[in-house]
């Protein structure tokens, strides 16, 4: 979830609707070929997120995370990260704790759901107002190429608050990255994502990725077979999901803090392997 403060790739400025496939879910078929479902979270249970599939990640709390963010995640705190009528609700705070004016949750499913390539299903609706970060996004679970960003980073969904209608989606490699200006990455508009639940969707495969808003292909990454510099997509990676307040993008045109608490939902989260393809891990 590194900040960028670039020029995006492009502006896409469709209105979306939400699509789920709530009904047969098990096998799903897009205009890329057919998906079996091999992990997922329906949050039909009430409590803590579950500790088979999700842990806190709170590694980051002492140096913000690298992005100067303003909250401290909490670890299995009812408070921040809860489930109840099928959802699951990660809740940023104004309250003081650890040093930090805000408490919020981030949840991984490192060493629990690790993955190398499948289509990944994340059904959600954000939070909104000047200060937000929500994202949800993949790391790679053993950085076999070394430290960020050279072994990798794939941001599904970022959304910053001062701009509530842009989804964004990015990748981050060695090559193309923010901190110098080579970033690969594209925004979709969506004028009710705080309002609506929405799927944002991965498809990733050996020679790119895809990212989409519900049924809406609006980014590509492609693999240029010039070694890990540019594709480091070929290790496990796994799900992050966490709201972030403040930081050096979600928080650079401040914090309204008339309007907490903050309420990440999340109604899903699926993970297919393709069909019929061997490169399918």
């Amino acid at each position: 979830m590194k900040h960028f403060l670039s020029a995006l790739l492009f502006v896409m400025p469709i209105f979306t609707s939400c699509s789920s496939n709530e009904h047969s879910y098990q096998t799903i078929k897009t205009s890329t070929g057919v998906w079996e479902l091999v992990w997922n979270d329906e949050f039909n249970y009430e409590g803590l997120p579950d500790s088979t599939k999700w842990s806190y990640d709170i590694d980051g709390n002492e140096t913000g995370w690298g992005n100067n963010e303003s909250q401290f995640y909490t670890n299995s705190r009812k408070e921040n990260a809860w489930v109840s009528d099928g959802i699951l609700t990660i809740t940023a705070l104004k309250e003081a704790m650890g040093g930090k004016e805000y408490t919020s949750a981030r949840l991984r499913s490192r060493g629990k759901g690790d993955w190398t390539y499948g289509r990944f299903e994340i059904k959600a609706k954000l939070p909104t107002g000047k200060g937000t970060w929500p994202a949800i996004w993949m790391l790679p679970t053993s950085s076999e190429y070394g430290r960020w960003p050279a072994s990798g980073e794939i941001d599904i969904m970022e959304n910053v608050g001062y701009d509530p209608d842009t989804i964004i989606g990015s990748a981050h490699t060695q090559r193309y990255h923010h901190t110098i200006g080579t970033q690969k990455n594209a925004r979709i508009e969506c004028k009710d994502s705080y309002t609506n639940f929405h799927v944002y969707a991965l498809e990733w495969e050996e020679s790119e990725y895809r990212l989409y808003l519900d049924d809406i292909h609006y980014f590509t990454f492609k693999n240029e077979g010039t070694g890990y510099e540019v594709w480091p997509f070929d290790k496990p990676f796994h799900i992050l999901l966490n709201l972030a307040i403040g930081g050096n993008w979600g928080g650079s045109k401040g914090v309204d803090e008339s309007l907490f608490p903050h309420r990440f939902e999340i109604d899903y989260v699926r993970v297919y392997k393709k069909m019929n393809n061997e490169t399918v891990k």
